[in-house]
């Protein structure tokens, strides 16, 4: 259920809301960006008989039209009770002028992100001749139960794994996908932090698949508002700005390594240069360095 803002009424904060902000503020300090600050259950590991990552199977191809069908219907579902409020999506035409194969990167600061995402898709040029899939963590896919979990496994989602041989098949997977000139979702910060509005420091994956297989990096950062509706957790429901920006390009003359390392930082700036122009504010951390 969703609330109007009233001035003269209070709505309690929820003690989970409060835990998991005190727990990033602490995460911040540490300078662990890379940790999510909710407490997991620990993860049943994916192994290769589990996953089909390209749907050859019959059965796979059939869940992942079924999950994608009940996804289109739910994304919907939340759009127009504003649980998802999507305000603004900048620079549609960056995506649509990208014919190749891609790596798409995104801040994650919400499950419901990743249907921003799929929704920005859907309005592009490349709805319905291209496939938007979804590099998710291995516990999403191995743990969760429930409609998100028939999401998480269906979807077109790409799981990681701690199995090594698990690993050799995504790996394989997403050579061909990106081969066939598809899409692949990836949130390089590697965690998620509730409402977190900076962008976190980038690990190296993202890019180093976008070098070897010589395809662009599209960068979207999404900044923030508070709604005048107060979701059930007390807190202002987000408005959404997607900000997408012009692919980055790996440069032939450059190696796999000088290339992902490049883009990397290249995909950091823009972040940076969005968050800074949109907030009017400098990115800055409260991490304590170690020398201090």
């Amino acid at each position: 259920m969703k609330h109007k803002k009233d001035p003269n009424q209070v709505i309690e904060k929820s003690p989970d809301r409060l835990e998991i902000m005190k727990e990033i503020e602490k995460l911040e300090l540490e300078g662990k960006f890379d940790v999510d600050p909710e407490k997991d259950p620990p993860t049943i590991v994916l192994l290769p008989d589990k996953v089909d990552y390209l749907r050859t199977k019959s059965s796979s191809k059939v869940k992942t039209k079924v999950a994608n069908k009940i996804g289109e219907k739910f994304l919907d579902e939340i759009l127009k009770t504003n649980k998802l409020i999507i305000k603004e999506v900048n620079g549609l035409e960056y995506l649509n002028r990208v014919k190749t194969g891609a790596i798409i990167t995104c801040n994650h600061f919400n499950p419901f992100d990743s249907l921003t995402i799929e929704k920005v898709f859907r309005m592009s040029e490349h709805a319905g001749s291209k496939t938007l899939y979804k590099v998710i963590r291995e516990g999403n896919y191995t743990n969760f139960p429930g409609l998100y979990g028939f999401f998480f496994r269906n979807c077109d989602t790409l799981p990681l794994s701690s199995d090594r041989r698990t690993m050799m098949e995504f790996m394989e997977a997403v050579e061909t996908i990106l081969n066939d000139e598809d899409f692949i979702l990836i949130y390089p910060e590697q965690s998620l932090w509730w409402n977190y509005k900076k962008p976190k420091p980038l690990k190296i994956g993202a890019f180093k698949f976008a070098a070897m297989h010589k395809v662009p990096v599209i960068p979207i950062f999404i900044t923030m508002q508070d709604s005048d509706i107060i979701g059930d957790d007390g807190f202002p429901v987000q408005k959404y700005i997607v900000n997408i920006s012009e692919a980055i390009y790996p440069d032939a003359n450059l190696s796999v390594r000088e290339n992902k390392e490049q883009m990397r930082d290249k995909n950091f700036e823009i972040w940076k240069n969005i968050y800074e122009d949109f907030y009017k504010i400098p990115l800055t951390y409260t991490t304590i360095k170690k020398d201090e």
